[in-house]
């Protein structure tokens, strides 16, 4: 493929194309540079500088509605230029597109974007980043004169005080243009722009009521900045057809008559009355807000009205203009005459009124620059009041949520615009007119508040008055601020510019790096120049890992590196001074490497790392010791063969070769024993980083199968040993003196993690500590034989069926007494009678004793995984070398994540099953393959765990059952393991009890808590259950009172009986056993009623932590049948304003006549006028007094309670019911407020509340001081 030179007058022909066939281009960036813009002319203006799209173009004519409106994808170089229009857009947040199309139309208006220039900024008196105006000032300055495609607004919303939460609030634009303007008017005050909103923006009006009879009117004067002008009448299914008709309908007035008739004061009685509003001054920009958001109160949801309403591109104001005045020769023309805005007139006052009324005119107020002087109505030409069309807002989408944009037309051209966040193009007058609304199918038009359209919501008119219109100010005519402004912020973007011209050259690539002291991998981002050096690039590598005062600089490197493969791929020997751009391959978003910053001691010297070769981490393994090193690197290549790879390692680490036998482990727990000398190492399954262990020694184990070997087991034990902290429980009279002897007997802390031949002291010593364990085992089985015969009644199912502990021996009764004290790892094997519960115990040791020595397994068999190694052994070669990395790879840590939640199949079962197999695939039985390694030790606590308190270290398979681990904390915790509970730690310290015992320690990794806590563990087919206790006629209906233990096959009786002496002894709960009841508990609600004969897990289904009612009963249990059905009743009383406590009702069916005849009977109402409903949320299903006579659902016309709306198929719904003939107190404004108050208070204390908003809109606000003040009301 040839580059084509784009200078060369060639030919497409002469260029190799090939006439009448498809010529495939392929484009690049030229070495690393964006695509650049080609202007057609450079003597073109900045407002006519067309750029060339790289990508789809927008459609002609499109104003972005969402049949029009695609989300489009620019290059790079496009988003940087301004659009053809020469206008820039704005940046949209989130949902900021309301902002946008506010912004745009100011900006957009002569009058207010040359006001706000003149206003002029003083630093000295406030913060420019709180400063509204400022930052306004700054954004127009950007859209005037930035070459940008879109410039972003988050300086002005900062300016508003708002974070970034609220970008993603969509808004009302006329809210947001009200509270803007506030906002404007409060930080102009005391300037020359205190009144320029009122002066652009506020008319005034009229509200009055006039009295038929005697002509007498009353009034008051309002201003306004909008007029919200109806789509739809109430009530009325026709929409107003235009703005003009909506205009007539805003001021026609209406008759109060009959009981809405006005108390007139001069006839001193209630008189028909018209009452209306009158327009008396239109502002120079008029705007017109067209209230499309609704609320339908069939469906009850806000919905907006997409109906067709025309508006033209002239308005002529001047037929609204006092109308009814024009009408009637009674109208009295009092408006307000300076201080007043309220007043009254009579018939005869009218010429004086209107004679004295010197500061109103019955038109618009006209004011010149020196703002004060006014022309009267009979004054104005006819043209006067002709208003043209130059902004429209336009929303698109639902009452639920849509998009907005402005069309607007430039007073510069007199063409119109789309303004579509960043997006701006020219449109036609016909793309305005798609923006009236209305349905263009055949189908009837639908409003809902799903119903999405695109239509107008906002339109701006300006006065036509060419002493008015002004003009946008020209560069030489900005004031000397405004020019400032200008020259900062282009050197702000030429700034920017020359930034992302450094971005675009800047190489970004992770890097990594081994701290050389602390040896914790550090993770960072280099961000270097393409054209810096590799030298430099390391002199910056250095700095940022900071490494200053650790090493030299010249006992660093960066090298190429492989983070997800732990891999170190090359080394850059010789190309100090190669530039970075060459040696990575360019600038891209994303390389497929990593870099790493090697380091050195000054006494070696780097390896050299070459391409192709793979990097192995050897381990040496020692079977005498029982130990696995810490790795040491060595690289080698894929297609040495296994001798040629014997040959190496040897050389690494003085090693014969010829007894040597190497193990790759290619994932977790898949060793693979290098046997065929030949084999390329390729074919043996090595990737680019690799782990092998080695072995070279002379025992017979070398002629061992592989799978039967020493090094087998010590391998897979290895990988399987995980480390957890053990917190025992505090120290109790009872067994302090149990668990000093088996702390007594484990030696000092510090010498806990020796090996036995490290352990220094005479043997005496040693059988004294063996006699003290066998002295507190046997006191250990004492105290279990008296728990046994006290605690329990002579039950005669007590066997082992029911308990799976009291036939398991203690774990020290089989402990070889020639045995080492600190060898307590209790690697043999848990003795059980109950092979049925016990299985993945069930594992004979004899096959491994021989393969054990005198010494421990220690802390060393983890030393891989938790201990740290030298960069380099200096005695393995003569010239020391610096490795990579070391034991804290990579590689290390995923293995131990990839085995987080693994479970081993062949030692776990259900839990209730009691078929776990004892064999495995091959017919062996599990307990001669393996056995499962333990070792405690002493660990210091942590500060603030509280005295009495001691942590374990625990190293152990996590193969283990949960039984088996138990068993193996018991001379620790000091007592038998049927009498203390384990609750694994999570984040945030929350504890879950872990009851399953045949499951094993899979799921918990390295470095997990475990806390045990004293108190009787669950046995198989048990559950602990929480109790907690039904009040329905109390604040709190829900209190808990105690756990307790339910177990399989138990009938509800025999619970409620080991209940009674739990609840008297704990709670202070006298109760007989027919004298409560349990029932089921969801959340809050109560539910089914549990019968005495209903037997757990056969009728009712039970789960860990379940929760169950207890409810005391006031007489005798009415619930004797599964057909009944128990509900609870609670009486409204309309007359009074109150509910009567819950009664319960007992139906004999689901029958509506039935519930009916019941709450007749217990409330006196006759049946006749019964009218109940259901109750609504969580029990106790609270509601307000002011809402229940309205909200809830009364008398629903159903036969049974078992279908829609009541669907009460279960015990515990509640039913409101009332008497229909009773009527519902008048309440008072005051007697309102005040229950209002009361029950506010109620329900917010029980946290009950019947309203439900699917989303809360946040109310809009500006901030004048920048920062908002935290209302912890707001929600």
């Amino acid at each position: 493929m040839a580059p084509l030179d784009h200078t060369s007058d060639k030919s497409l022909l002469d260029a190799n194309f090939e006439p009448g066939k498809k010529n495939f281009l392929h484009l690049t960036d030229k070495d690393g540079e964006q695509p650049q813009i080609l202007l057609e002319d450079s003597s073109v203006g900045e407002d006519s500088v067309h750029d060339r799209f790289i990508g789809p173009l927008p459609r002609e004519g499109s104003v972005g509605s969402t049949s029009d409106y695609v989300s489009q994808s620019y290059s790079y170089s496009s988003i940087l230029n301004k659009s053809e229009t020469g206008y820039v857009g704005l940046v949209n947040q989130a949902m900021t597109c309301y902002l946008n199309s506010l912004l745009q139309t100011l900006f957009m208006t002569p009058e207010f974007r040359n006001a706000l220039y003149k206003w002029e900024f003083e630093e000295s008196e406030e913060d420019p980043v709180t400063s509204i105006p400022y930052q306004l000032q700054r954004l127009f300055v950007l859209l005037q004169t930035s070459k940008k495609r879109a410039i972003e607004t988050t300086d002005v919303t900062r300016s508003f005080g708002w974070d970034s939460s609220e970008a993603w609030q969509q808004h009302d634009v006329q809210e947001l243009c009200r509270v803007m303007f506030d906002a404007l008017e409060q930080k102009w005050k005391q300037t020359e722009q205190a009144d320029l909103i009122n002066e652009l923006y506020q008319g005034k009006l009229k509200d009055y009521v006039r009295c038929l009879e005697c002509g007498y009117e009353g009034w008051r004067i309002d201003t306004y900045l909008d007029i919200p002008l109806v789509i739809r009448p109430y009530g009325s299914s026709q929409a107003f057809a235009s703005v003009e008709e909506a205009l007539h309908a805003f001021i026609q007035p209406e008759i109060l008559d009959g009981p809405n008739q006005y108390f007139c004061e001069r006839c001193k009685k209630k008189c028909d009355a018209r009452k209306g509003l009158r327009f008396l001054h239109f502002p120079y920009l008029l705007t017109l807000q067209l209230k499309r958001f609704d609320f339908d109160y069939t469906t009850m949801h806000r919905i907006k009205l997409n109906d067709r309403m025309t508006f033209p591109e002239e308005l002529d104001m001047s037929t609204f203009i006092d109308v009814e005045d024009e009408k009637s020769p009674q109208t009295e023309s009092c408006t307000d005459s300076g201080a007043e805005n309220e007043g009254s007139c009579h018939s005869d006052q009218m010429s004086n009124d209107f004679s004295n009324d010197d500061g109103v005119d019955e038109g618009i107020c006209l004011e010149t620059n020196s703002g004060t002087e006014k022309i009267s109505k009979s004054g104005l030409e006819k043209n006067s009041l002709i208003y043209e069309l130059f902004s429209v807002m336009v929303h698109s989408g639902s009452a639920a949520g849509g998009h907005y944009y402005a069309c607007i037309k430039s007073f510069s051209d007199e063409q119109w615009y789309s303004f579509n966040d960043q997006h701006v193009s020219r449109i036609t007058q016909e793309d305005i007119k798609k923006t009236h609304g209305g349905s263009s199918g055949s189908r009837g038009y639908y409003s809902s508040a799903f119903a999405s359209s695109t239509n107008a919501y906002m339109l701006i008119y300006r006065l036509k008055d060419p002493a008015r219109n002004a003009k946008f100010l020209e560069v030489d005519e900005y004031p000397e601020h405004i020019k400032n402004l200008v020259q900062k912020e282009r050197e702000l973007e030429e700034q920017e510019k020359r930034q992302r011209e450094i971005e675009r050259n800047t190489c970004k690539i992770k890097l990594f790096c081994l701290h050389p002291t602390k040896q914790v991998m550090m993770e960072n981002k280099l961000e270097v120049h393409k054209d810096k050096t590799l030298k430099e690039a390391v002199e910056m590598a250095y700095k940022m890992m900071d490494l200053e005062e650790v090493i030299p600089l010249d006992c660093c490197r960066l090298v190429k590196y492989d983070e997800f493969h732990d891999y170190l791929e090359r080394s850059y020997e010789g190309e100090e001074d190669t530039p970075m751009g060459l040696l990575l391959g360019g600038i891209k978003s994303t390389y497929m490497f990593d870099l790493l910053l090697e380091t050195r001691k000054p006494d070696q010297v780097f390896q050299s790392y070459k391409p192709g070769e793979v990097m192995v981490k050897v381990h040496v393994v020692d079977l005498k010791a029982e130990s696995v090193a810490a790795p040491i690197t060595v690289r080698a290549y894929l297609n040495q063969t296994v001798t040629e790879f014997k040959q190496l390692i040897s050389k690494a680490i003085h090693l014969p070769a010829e007894t040597m036998r190497i193990v790759l482990e290619r994932c977790y727990n898949d060793l693979r024993l290098l046997s065929v000398s030949s084999k390329t190492l390729k074919a043996e399954g090595f990737f680019r980083s690799n782990k092998v262990f080695v072995e070279s020694s002379e025992t017979l184990d070398y002629q061992m199968a592989f799978a039967e070997s020493h090094l087998w087991k010590l391998l897979d034990r290895h990988a399987n040993t995980i480390r957890l902290f053990v917190l025992l429980p505090e120290q109790s009279p009872g067994s302090y003196s149990k668990r000093t002897a088996y702390q007594k007997a484990g030696g000092d802390s510090g010498n806990m993690d020796d090996h036995c031949e490290r352990v220094k002291g005479p043997v005496g010593s040693l059988k004294s500590v063996e006699a003290i364990l066998e002295e507190s085992t046997e006191k250990l089985k004492s105290l279990s034989l008296q728990q046994q015969q006290d605690g329990d009644n002579g039950d005669s199912s007590k066997s082992t069926e029911t308990s799976d502990f009291e036939n398991i021996e203690s774990p020290l009764n089989e402990r070889d007494s020639s045995a080492s004290v600190d060898n307590r790892e209790l690697e043999q094997h848990i003795q059980t009678s109950d092979p049925e519960n016990f299985q993945s115990e069930e594992r004979s040791d004899s096959d491994v004793n021989n393969d054990r020595s005198t010494s421990s397994v220690d802390s060393d068999i983890l030393s891989s995984s938790h201990s740290s190694d030298t960069l380099c052994n200096a005695d393995n070669a003569q010239i020391p070398l610096a490795n990579g990395l070391d034991s804290h790879s990579i590689t290390s840590s995923r293995r131990t994540k990839a085995n987080e939640g693994k479970k081993e199949t062949w030692d776990t079962a259900e839990e209730d099953s009691g078929t776990d197999s004892e064999y495995d695939e091959s017919g062996k039985s599990r307990g001669e393959m393996q056995y499962m390694y333990f070792k405690a030790e002493p660990y210091a606590a942590d500060e603030g765990s509280g005295e009495g308190h001691k942590w374990l270290m625990v190293h152990v398979d996590k193969r283990i059952t949960l039984a088996a681990f138990k068993q193996h904390l018991e001379p620790f915790v000091g007592v038998l393991s049927s009498h203390f509970k384990v609750f694994r730690v999570y984040a945030s310290n929350q504890e879950f009890e872990s009851v399953r015992l045949n499951e094993t320690l899979s799921s918990f990794s390295d470095d997990n808590k475990i806390t045990i806590r004293l108190g009787r563990a669950l046995k198989k087919g048990e559950y602990r259950v929480k109790v907690y206790q039904l009040l329905v006629n109390e604040q709190e209906p829900c209190k808990f009172l105690l756990d307790a233990v339910f177990a399989k096959g138990m009938t509800v009786r025999q619970s409620k009986e080991e209940l009674i002496p739990q609840l008297r002894e704990q709670c202070g709960l006298e109760l007989s056993i027919d004298r409560f009841r349990l029932r089921k508990k969801t959340w809050k609600n109560p539910g089914t009623v549990f019968l005495d004969y209903h037997i757990y897990e056969e009728d009712i289904n039970i789960s860990s932590n379940w929760e169950v009612f207890l409810e005391v009963l006031d007489g005798v249990e009415k619930m004797k049948s599964m057909s009944q059905l128990a509900v609870l009743s609670r009486r409204w009383k309309p007359s009074e304003m109150k509910l009567d406590p819950f009664q319960e009702v007992v139906l004999e069916s689901s029958s509506v006549d039935e519930l009916r005849e019941k709450l007749s009977e217990i409330s006196g109402i006759p049946l006749e006028d019964i009218e109940f409903a259901k109750g609504r949320g969580t029990f106790p299903c609270d509601i307000s007094v002011l809402d229940i006579h309205q909200d809830l659902d009364w008398n629903p016309k159903v036969s049974t309670l078992n279908v829609w709306p009541l669907y009460i198929c279960d015990d515990g719904a509640v039913i409101f019911y009332r008497d229909k003939t009773e009527e519902l107190m008048e309440l008072t404004d005051e007697q309102r407020n005040e229950l209002m108050k009361k029950e506010s208070s109620r329900l917010q204390k029980t946290g009950h509340r019947v309203t439900y908003s699917p989303r809360k809109e946040k109310a809009l606000k500006i901030y004048l001081d920048g920062a908002p003040n935290k209302d912890l009301t707001q929600d």
